[in-house]
């Protein structure tokens, strides 16, 4: 990581821990819904009330927008936003839900581009209209050429990079990435980081992640056919749990380290079930990306100065340090 980015990360990690921690419930993909933020948080703003449109392409059921979307109606309270939150799997959709936003004429939108070019055109209607448009999450490589003002996340080929190295350390020879959703531009680098950093040998398996049982009957039949993995990367919390059932179905040896968290997977470190975790803070981009449209706003300023990232991870996650993030992640904030 550039030393750059290492600054803005660590300023935003500062920032964002000065918060008091907002509750919120799950949404479900498609669905539109008005978070207000009703805990208050220290030092809460005075100034005119402004609307962000968030839009992800967060499917049903998967926890890890939840800490995404806690961290972006924390930033709301405070900055007394009103947050309009809908999210689609599917770009296409999830560009029409982009539009509805500039159509309803909010001072802001923060996005996730997994599919840019199904964002392009519609990002550039709301520059037209006036909108800053921030990207957080997906799009990485892809949010300056976008059009986008800022960006936070995680430079997802680096942080597969330094997965794979890390698997080096463990003595992995053969290692099986499963990504969960072909062609998102996020998960991808992973796979492709993690098989530049690995000395070893690394296979690419496709599942369906929003069918986890047909995800666990594909894992299953893949280390059945091919006992020499012995390695299995999981791009998610939700996935590296049914991966760990479908090793123990065919009596594999092989271990199980994975990208994101949420408090299940934190307990699977804990208990040495899975080898560690990567963790790219996903309530801090909810929070950052939110909080830098009102900055943005109110004050003129923009993080990395419109040219450079605000990086939010990779933290590895270990048996070592687990305890250190298992009560945040109890709270559903980590």
């Amino acid at each position: 990581m550039h030393r750059t980015h290492r600054a803005a990360a660590l300023t935003a990690t500062v920032l964002v821990g000065a918060l008091t921690l907002a509750a919120c419930s799950s949404s479900s993909g498609g669905k539109k819904a008005e978070d207000g933020g009703t805990a208050a948080s220290a030092g809460k703003a005075t100034t005119p009330r402004m609307t962000v449109a968030m839009v992800t392409h967060a499917s049903p059921g998967d926890t890890f927008w939840d800490l995404v979307r806690k961290g972006a109606q924390a930033a709301a309270a405070k900055d007394n936003v009103k947050l309009v939150y809908s999210s689609d799997p599917s770009a296409g959709n999830q560009s029409n839900l982009v539009q509805n936003a500039i159509d309803q004429k909010v001072d802001g939108i923060a996005l996730t581009a997994a599919k840019p070019d199904a964002m392009k055109e519609v990002i550039a209607k709301a520059k037209s209209a006036g909108i800053p448009v921030v990207g957080f999450n997906s799009g990485v490589d892809d949010w300056k050429k976008l059009g986008m003002l800022e960006y936070f996340g995680q430079d997802e080929n680096i942080a597969g990079q330094a997965f794979g190295q890390r698997l080096n350390q463990l003595g992995a020879k053969h290692a099986l990435c499963v990504i969960q959703e072909q062609g998102q531009v996020a998960l991808e680098a992973r796979c492709a980081g993690v098989k530049k950093g690995f000395s070893g040998k690394t296979d690419i398996l496709y599942v369906n992640g929003t069918d986890m049982p047909s995800v666990k009957s594909t894992i299953t039949a893949k280390v059945k056919q091919d006992s020499s993995i012995d390695q299995v990367v999981t791009l998610g919390a939700p996935i590296a749990l049914t991966a760990i059932q479908s090793l123990s179905d065919v009596g594999s040896k092989a271990k199980v380290a994975t990208f994101d968290l949420n408090k299940d997977l934190v307990k699977a470190v804990q208990n040495g079930t899975v080898e560690f975790a990567v963790d790219q803070q996903p309530y801090l981009q909810g929070y950052l990306a939110v909080d830098s449209l009102w900055l943005y706003k109110t004050n003129g300023n923009f993080s990395g100065g419109g040219t450079a990232p605000v990086l939010t991870g990779p933290a590895f996650i270990t048996k070592d340090n687990a305890n250190a993030v298992a009560e945040f992640a109890a709270k559903g904030t980590r």
